[in-house]
């Protein structure tokens, strides 16, 4: 019997110790780098590692010369790295090494840049994944143009081309939605028709449109905002195309920001000091008091969303002469990118990539032309009932006579 028992004890102690080698081996495994993208922006650029786990990390930044930093731990670069992706990143070289058990990645910067990071979990395309952002540093444009002041003599104002400017969603990393027949991107169709309402307004006399995202990378939402007001833009259209569950869902969309969406940002505006000094419709908050301030704004956005409401009755009008409506009538919604104060702004979803017919719709030439040609038509509608704008500096300072 004691035998017996002895020998149990032995068996019993040989399990505990393969369990406990087995989490051992497990927790100090090394985890792997499987692949890296990069996405290069005028602004910015964005790295995403795929990792086969998520991981612990730092992240920090060397001068002289200029170089990101990325100690990974427990981990091991198992991909093959083409230094050509780099082009127009303005990093110059990623190198790697063994430190410490993990890996240490080095991008040598041809600048200054400002990093940051997150993790993403797995999705339906990607597992884990360590995304890096690169803000280029530098005084922004529309920092720099805000700082001017300028007096202007009323009588010699003079008139300036009608802006435009046209946001294509998503874009880089982020796909968008994917269609179910022909895995159509999001991010690649509203892009092509983007760039196709470009052309069309750039041949309008008196009328001029630009990109917001003009190639394959991301744009955070609010920098998007801040790209069309940099650009003085007069307008501003977000194109998208819509996704649901149920794929019987058809039809294009337009929307405008919600009330409470607006006075959120009207909140935000007034409660932070780098937007005082920004500029509302050509007038500086920055030296009003709150009572002064809060009613110049609430005066831009009442004029802005108005102005918004009647682009999209425009638009909704035309594109129904091209396209199925999933909605007869303008929507509201609290989009980020809806909320420029001082810029009518509307988002397009121009169909439902889940919908089989309206993938296949969407992936052809003809019917993104027929699109844009709608967008258009609905910008020109809007623009004719308004003078033509004037040039003016950044901030409203009269010339005494």
């Amino acid at each position: 019997m004691f035998l017996k028992s002895l020998k149990c004890h032995k068996q019993l102690r040989r399990a505990l110790f393969a369990t406990l080698l087995f989490f051992c081996c497990t927790s100090f495994a090394h985890k792997e780098v499987q692949g890296l993208r990069v996405w290069a922006s005028p602004d910015s650029t964005r790295l995403v590692f795929d990792l086969s786990d998520s991981v612990k990390y730092k992240l920090f930044t060397l001068d002289n010369p200029d170089r990101v930093v990325i100690d990974i731990e427990s981990a091991e670069f198992k991909t093959k790295f083409d230094q050509a992706s780099l082009e127009n990143s303005r990093i110059s070289r990623l190198r790697h090494a063994v430190r410490d058990g993990g890996i240490r990645l080095v991008l040598d910067m041809q600048g200054k840049v400002k990093p940051s990071s997150f993790l993403l979990t797995p999705n339906q395309t990607y597992g884990n994944r360590l995304v890096i952002d690169l803000t280029f540093q530098g005084e922004s444009k529309l920092a720099q143009t805000s700082k001017k002041s300028k007096e202007v003599d009323l009588g010699k104002m003079s008139t300036r081309d009608f802006i435009v400017a046209i946001d294509p969603g998503h874009g880089g990393e982020d796909t968008g939605a994917i269609g179910n027949l022909k895995h159509l991107r999001e991010k690649d169709v509203v892009l092509s028709v983007s760039k196709k309402l470009q052309a069309l307004i750039n041949a309008q006399p008196g009328m001029k449109a630009f990109l917001v995202r003009s190639g394959d990378y991301y744009v955070g939402l609010r920098n998007r905002m801040e790209i069309a007001r940099d650009k003085g833009a007069d307008l501003f259209i977000s194109v998208h195309a819509d996704s649901f569950k149920d794929a019987r869902a058809t039809g294009a969309s337009v929307f405008v920001l919600s009330e409470k969406g607006a006075s959120n940002e009207a909140a935000r505006w007034l409660a932070e000091r780098e937007n005082r000094s920004d500029l509302i419709g050509g007038v500086k908050l920055e030296d009003k008091g709150d009572l002064l301030a809060s009613v110049l704004l609430d005066l831009s956005q009442t004029a802005s969303q108005t102005a918004s409401h009647e682009l999209a009755t425009h638009l909704i009008a035309n594109l129904g002469k091209v396209t199925d409506m999933h909605h007869k009538t303008v929507q509201r919604a609290g989009f980020m990118v809806l909320k420029s104060p001082d810029i009518p702004s509307v988002l397009v979803e121009l169909g439902f990539i889940s919908n089989h017919k309206g993938e296949q719709k969407l992936a052809t030439a003809a019917h993104q032309q027929a699109l844009a040609t709608a967008l258009l038509s609905g910008v020109k509608a809007y623009a004719a009932k308004r003078p033509p704008p004037v040039k003016h500096p950044e901030s409203w300072t009269v010339a005494k006579k």
